[in-house]
């Protein structure tokens, strides 16, 4: 043996596995769908194959990789547990459920798994504009226990957004306050806008806030809420339209800094 491990990740219906050295650095990532081998230094090839013996179906080309991009090298650097990147929509709320998934029979359903189903939703939508040059983070951690459901980068600008359950009921936003079918009116955008400002300050850039009411029978905007854009989920995918805020370049980076757990550290 060697002391390499191979993770394999799974994003977007695509698979990779990549090489770590026992300190958890990436050396290498076999991409299964292009059939290559991707090192980032030949003098550790015959270890990396090695490594990949068991995963590895037909031939495979072996080499330095093509033209990494910005976001690849990103993740080429980090440790696997500082990287934001597989996390799933929802994940901090699919965690919870595994260490504690409740009691099997309750008189309400467990809000969590709303929750979650929410996440969901507008998370599927977001990872499908990947293609057109949009990235985006699920579950972005914040100290205090607070984190961003869903942060979307791309050449359009950056966008802090939050998933709300409304299955079937109305949705009124009236300021800073959205109240969901007969239930008292919260001051839900309060906390939006505050997690996009922190998002600003780790990023130093504009985040712009963004409310998701998934699954509304209607929503209604009595007074425009400041600064927050509110969508239905069916809106969502209209975002990967916007564009001429960001070049691809700067994007790659900001998406590089921001799947960084330790970017988040100190907001």
């Amino acid at each position: 043996m060697n002391g390499l491990r191979v993770i394999p990740t799974w994003r977007h219906g695509r698979e990779r596995l990549y090489v770590c050295l026992p300190d958890g650095r990436n050396i290498a990532w076999y991409d299964r769908e292009a059939a290559r081998v991707n090192l980032l230094g030949a003098d550790r090839e015959e270890d990396v194959l090695e490594a990949l013996g068991p995963f590895l179906t037909g031939p495979v080309s072996v080499g330095p990789p093509p033209v990494p991009t910005p976001a690849e090298l990103a993740r080429l650097s980090l440790h696997p547990d500082d990287d934001l990147a597989p996390n799933r929509p929802g994940e901090a709320l699919l965690v919870a459920l595994d260490r504690d998934p409740g009691p099997a029979r309750r008189l309400r359903p467990d809000p969590r798994r709303r929750a979650l189903t929410a996440e969901q939703a507008v998370g599927e939508v977001l990872d499908r504009m990947d293609g057109a040059g949009w990235h985006t983070l699920h579950s972005v951690p914040l100290p205090g226990g607070d984190r961003i459901h869903h942060l979307l980068i791309g050449p359009g600008g950056l966008y802090a957004v939050h998933s709300l359950y409304a299955h079937k009921q109305r949705v009124t936003v009236d300021g800073p306050r959205v109240g969901l079918g007969r239930h008292a009116p919260q001051p839900l955008l309060r906390r939006v806008r505050a997690d996009a400002d922190r998002a600003s300050y780790a990023l130093t850039a504009e985040v712009r806030p963004v409310l998701v009411p998934v699954g509304a029978s209607h929503v209604s905007v009595l007074a425009p809420p400041r600064e927050v854009r509110v969508l239905t989920d069916g809106e969502v995918a209209g975002l990967a339209g916007l564009g001429g805020v960001l070049k691809p370049a700067d994007a790659e980076a900001l998406y590089a800094m921001a799947r960084d757990r330790n970017t988040w550290a100190r907001v």
